[in-house]
């Protein structure tokens, strides 16, 4: 009898590791699939720019450092890698987007341009998916890193491998949002 009972706690504890392993995974893919989201946002912002810039040049030929540094900064923000160097160089990238802007409120026939208000618009929406969709990765990244940190877990995700991620976050001067005016 006695060993019925052993053999039964021996079932129910490796139930218990395999849920505790199988939430780490998919709490891991979870991450995995929302910084894909980001990602692809990103992109999509990434391509509006140059657009964008082609459009005020029409108009702002002599904005010349402008231009250089979106360039520039487009670049790094598409060669950074991880979290906290996408971050940083998207924060900067946005920095250069608002001199963009401030030149063009100096250009009226810019900004009744059917094509720089357009492209204005898709900007300002790509803002806002890519606003939500790191808000949805940070959740996901609290709730791994929760569970990576909390005990018995920690054991198992120690055993495994499973690391703390980082959050995907806005410098402190940049959490406002890019001022999109006509």
């Amino acid at each position: 009898m006695a060993g019925w009972i052993f053999l039964g706690v021996l079932v129910v504890i490796a139930f218990l590791l395999v849920g505790m392993y199988n939430s780490l995974v998919q709490l891991r893919v979870r991450c995995d699939s929302a910084w894909s989201d980001i990602d692809v946002q990103l992109k999509r912002r990434h391509d509006l720019i140059p657009n964008l810039v082609e459009t005020v040049k029409g108009y702002a030929a002599h904005e010349k450092g402008t231009f250089e540094n979106i360039a520039k900064f487009r670049s790094m923000a598409m060669q950074a890698t991880g979290p906290a160097d996408k971050a940083a160089a998207e924060n900067q990238l946005t920095g250069a987007l608002k001199s963009l802007f401030a030149v063009a409120e100096n250009y009226p026939e810019l900004k009744a341009s059917e094509e720089f208000t357009q492209l204005q618009g898709s900007l300002s929406q790509t803002e806002d998916v890519i606003q939500n969709a790191r808000r949805y990765y940070n959740a996901v990244v609290r709730d791994l890193n929760t569970k990576i940190q909390s005990f018995p877990t920690n054991i198992l995700a120690g055993m495994f491998g499973f690391q703390v991620r980082q959050f995907f976050e806005t410098a402190a001067a940049d959490r406002e949002p890019v001022a999109v005016k006509f």
